[in-house]
């Protein structure tokens, strides 16, 4: 495969990574499974269990995991077309999910601090709006 068909196939497999990577790690929809697994973390006898159930906490450690995942579905390989490929494309679809995700983060912490604002912007309107409506009733 040439190497830029490579690199498109770097930045396309990276994004269903990285989307089931934030979807387990933080998401509501699988919010239980990983309050589950925090509590395990952070509470569990076992060191080994402990790291297990920290892997499901924390996309980056995930992202490893759905990264191998995708390489054995894909036969994915970057540079090399033996084993050092497969090592090579692995670590390199890693930082590019978390990339994805960490841009993912920044647009959704953006955009919540835009939805605070305008609600604060909002309330004091109808506060304004309120005061007017009590000055113009007492002045009548």
């Amino acid at each position: 495969m040439p190497l830029y068909l490579q690199i498109v196939w770097l930045f396309v497999l990276a994004i269903p990574i990285a989307s089931i990577a934030w979807t387990v790690t933080h998401e509501e929809v699988l919010r239980e499974p990983r309050d589950y697994c925090i509590n395990q973390s952070e509470n569990n006898r076992s060191f080994i269990a402990r790291k297990f159930f920290f892997v499901f906490t924390c996309e980056y450690c995930f992202s490893h995991y759905v990264v191998i995942l995708f390489l054995a579905i894909t036969r994915y390989k970057l540079l090399f077309e033996d084993w050092r490929g497969y090592l090579v494309g692995g670590f390199a679809l890693v930082w590019v999910a978390n990339q994805y995700m960490s841009l993912y983060a920044h647009l959704r912490l953006d955009i919540r601090k835009e939805r605070v604002e305008i609600k604060h912007v909002e309330q004091k309107v109808k506060d304004a709006e309120a005061d007017t409506g009590q000055q113009d009733a007492r002045a009548a």
